[in-house]
């Protein structure tokens, strides 16, 4: 199913990191007639950080954006860290390598547009949805044949989950 270079590449994960929009989303952003922002996030991709959460593997997320949703999203998944209003997101991820005491080569990194290529030639193993920009295709490991906020994160997961044999 996935070649023996991406395997390799998946079996030292120990932190995946997402971008919301356009990743944990499908990139639409709405809003009402309060200027109150709302997002759409799909159940399966939700159950699969879930599941490698619950396996050991750290869960973060790193947006440009500041948003109650993603919030309440990140706890809903019980995820490890969350970045909001990160506009250098290298900043944060230089960060929690150090916290948690790991290289980039132990960290997956899916995202799906310009602000993300700082991060994504940087990890070991770098992941897009199949709707990312030109750039960020050319650089990533692995394209998700799903689109953002419609089964690529659970795609990802599902790949890291069982190329390390995880159980919950």
């Amino acid at each position: 199913m996935f070649n023996l270079d991406l395997r390799n590449k998946a079996q030292k994960i120990k932190l995946v990191v997402f971008d919301v929009d356009g990743v944990m989303t499908d990139g639409s952003i709405t809003y009402d007639e309060n200027g109150v922002e709302y997002k759409t996030f799909n159940a399966k991709d939700g159950q699969g950080i879930v599941m490698i959460t619950k396996a050991g593997i750290k869960t973060a997320i790193i947006t440009a954006r500041e948003n109650g949703t993603v919030k309440h999203r990140f706890e809903n998944l019980g995820m490890t860290k969350l970045y909001m209003g990160q506009k250098n997101k290298i900043i944060a991820m230089k960060e929690m390598l150090e916290e948690y005491n790991l290289s980039f080569s132990q960290v997956a990194y899916m995202g799906d547009d310009l602000p993300d290529l700082c991060i994504l030639r940087e990890v070991g193993l770098a992941c897009c949805p199949s709707d990312a920009v030109k750039e960020v295709k050319d650089v990533c490991h692995f394209i998700s044949s799903k689109r953002g906020g419609r089964g690529a994160v659970r795609e990802l997961t599902d790949l890291i989950y069982k190329t390390q044999h995880k159980t919950v």
